[in-house]
């Protein structure tokens, strides 16, 4: 049967579930105002306890473990000073452990801060001194990210926890912060945001409410890197009794893998990116696993052709396709439509946490279908930016429409909306340099001023644009400074996702008459030089894997010549090119190239090696 979304008109009543079971002692500030959401470990402590909780490469947890450790994590960070209001960074892979420690955290009723140890240092100092985080959560012994910082390893938190010590989450408010995680920042550097409890259990109340979080026990991927607000969407199903299952980086990145992944696994529920999406669709079958399974795509626009390949597999029974947006700031999700008919694609209607507001320049509403900036309200919205009291202002405005009691603010999204007659929101893009590139969001400005503080870098500007293949690309245009050295500089400062496919040098930007540089005339796509006149020697490609890769990179890199040193990534490849190249692989050699190969073998002749290896064990 499929879910609709019911009409906006209707929409808050249907989101209040069935009053929680929870502990008699429950504090929280919602179930104290009788509305039904109650605080999500209030929810946790009433899961089977022998159902699975966690899935995970190194181990599972069943609910009672999980309840166990948690308990004897929050002890222990008790007994280190960590309570309400205070911030424990999480520096820990994706595993089992991860997520022990983050509902250990809350259950101290503290705080959690996600810090990938796949960023680079420099970040992850950025992120534990800015955050002011109380305690560093290490998954071993070694240096603390950030040199001072109070350490502890995950092994020393969950030694020998008692399997007989009653599960009792610390008190906490709504207003109790849950979580601080951070987004790119326009200034230059990551800002904080601070997300309530309360706001986080209304998150869940409200998956439920339109569908995308329905029936027992259900199977739910943890698809998202910890350090993104998606991820939040995915570790509260726990919290409704689902089970969470841990998905590694290598298959996250491999449509192949993740297809196969999503049948042996029986995942119910994943949350994916349009990017991703896209190859996945390829793969999955009616008969593959459990059927239909629920996408919940977000993170980027949906391009016309995607939404109509979701919405044939919806009307098919293959899936289930659910359109999510929304900023950090408005806890992870602030409008849903399911995509179940092709035609033009729209962002759904505003969940019931929060309230829309359609504006214009001066902050006065729009007429109806006309363009404005979307304005968000409500209790869902973030406390602000940690640490950033000025930036807060100018971005969580007063809301001259708030209700007395609600707090009275809004956030500025920066996104240009256009509302359609039944009540459904048309994302049109952004009205500022803030830009959306594979699922992540990305601060132009932060790009730049990581340029600008590499050696010789006097002037930097970075556009969105194509890279030869014709997918969507960071172009950076910079005045001095050299190529090589900028990508290893910008490499140690920047996570993967925000680093430049093409570095271009100029000799001086461009201005507007009033002396500002003028973007508008900086090309967004960047074709390749042509081939030299003389072919070096030594640089020829031989035997037919050769041939093939470089064949294949030409036509996905736009590369005029290829040789067999050259290096994918430095030629501007990255992740959605490597799937491509890999498909090309497959379908021309019928060879199973995995996208690690790519990672693991960026030189070409090495590339070719390994598919040789390959094909000669498939032939054996």
């Amino acid at each position: 049967m499929t879910a609709v979304l019911p009409e906006p008109a209707t929409l808050a009543a249907a989101v209040t579930p069935a009053p929680a079971v929870g502990p008699a002692d429950c504090s929280c500030a919602a179930c104290a105002a009788g509305t039904g959401h109650a605080d999500l470990l209030a929810r946790l402590a009433t899961a089977p306890g022998g159902r699975t909780a966690v899935v995970a490469a190194d181990r599972s947890l069943t609910f009672d473990e999980l309840r166990a450790e948690a308990t004897a994590v929050a002890a222990r960070l008790t007994a280190l000073g960590a309570g309400p209001e205070s911030v424990v960074a999480l520096c820990l892979p994706r595993g089992a452990g991860l997520v022990t420690a983050l509902i250990g955290t809350l259950t101290a009723g503290a705080a959690y801060l996600p810090v990938d140890p796949a960023l680079p240092a420099d970040r992850r100092r950025y992120l534990l001194e800015d955050s002011g985080a109380d305690l560093v959560v290490l998954d071993a012994l070694g240096e603390s990210p950030a040199p001072g910082a109070r350490s502890v390893t995950l092994a020393e938190l969950t030694a020998a926890p008692d399997a007989d010590a009653p599960y009792r989450p610390a008190p906490v408010t709504a207003g109790t912060l849950a979580y601080v995680i951070y987004t790119s920042g326009s200034t230059g550097r990551p800002k904080g945001v601070e997300i309530g409890r309360g706001a986080a259990s209304l998150l869940l109340a409200e998956l439920e409410g339109v569908g995308a979080a329905t029936g027992e026990a259900r199977r739910v991927g943890w698809n998202a890197s910890p350090s993104f607000d998606a991820s939040v969407q995915q570790w509260v199903r726990l919290c409704r009794g689902d089970t969470l299952v841990m998905i590694d980086e290598e298959t996250r990145r491999d449509p192949s893998l993740l297809a196969a992944f999503i049948d042996a696994q029986g995942l119910t529920d994943l949350d994916i990116t349009p990017s991703h999406a896209d190859p996945l669709l390829d793969l999955l079958t009616p008969d593959g696993g459990p059927r239909p399974l629920t996408l919940l795509v977000g993170g980027e626009a949906i391009t016309p052709a995607l939404w109509d390949r979701l919405a044939a597999g919806h009307a098919s029974g293959l899936l289930r396709a659910l359109n999510v947006y929304g900023p950090t700031e408005t806890t992870v999700d602030a409008t849903a439509g399911w995509i179940d008919r092709p035609g033009e694609p729209h962002i759904g209607t505003v969940l019931p946490g929060l309230r829309m507001r359609l504006l214009d320049e001066k902050l006065n509403p729009v007429a109806a279908g006309e363009p404005g900036e979307l304005y968000l309200a409500g209790p869902r919205v973030a406390r602000g930016y940690r640490n950033r009291p000025v930036l807060t202002a100018e971005r969580f405005l007063a809301d001259p429409a708030a209700d007395s009691g609600d707090g009275g603010r809004m956030y500025r999204t920066g996104d240009r909306c256009r509302l359609l007659p039944d009540g459904r929101l048309v994302y049109l893009g952004r009205a500022d340099g803030q830009i959306k590139l594979r699922g992540h969001r990305i601060e132009l400005p932060e790009i730049e001023a990581a340029l600008t503080r590499q050696d010789g870098v006097a002037e930097a500007a970075v556009v969105l644009g194509e890279d030869a293949s014709g997918s969507p690309a960071l172009i950076a245009y910079h005045r001095g400074g050299d190529p090589e050295a900028l990508r290893g500089g910008l490499a140690a400062a920047l996570p993967a996702y925000m680093l430049p496919a093409a570095l271009v040098p100029v000799e001086r930007f461009a201005t507007t008459p009033s002396g500002k540089l003028d973007r508008s005339v900086l090309p967004t796509r960047v074709e390749t030089a042509a081939a030299p006149a003389d072919t070096v020697p030594g640089t020829s490609l031989e035997g037919r894997a050769e041939e093939l890769i470089g064949r294949v990179w030409k036509e996905v890199l736009g590369a005029a010549s290829i040789g067999p040193d050259d290096n994918f990534f430095k030629l501007g490849g990255h992740s959605l090119l490597a799937i491509k190249l890999v498909s090309r692989v497959r379908a021309e050699l019928s060879v199973a190239l995995p996208v690690k190969a790519v990672y693991a073998n960026p030189r070409l002749r090495d590339l070719a090696a390994r598919i040789e290896e390959l094909t000669a064990a498939r032939d054996a």
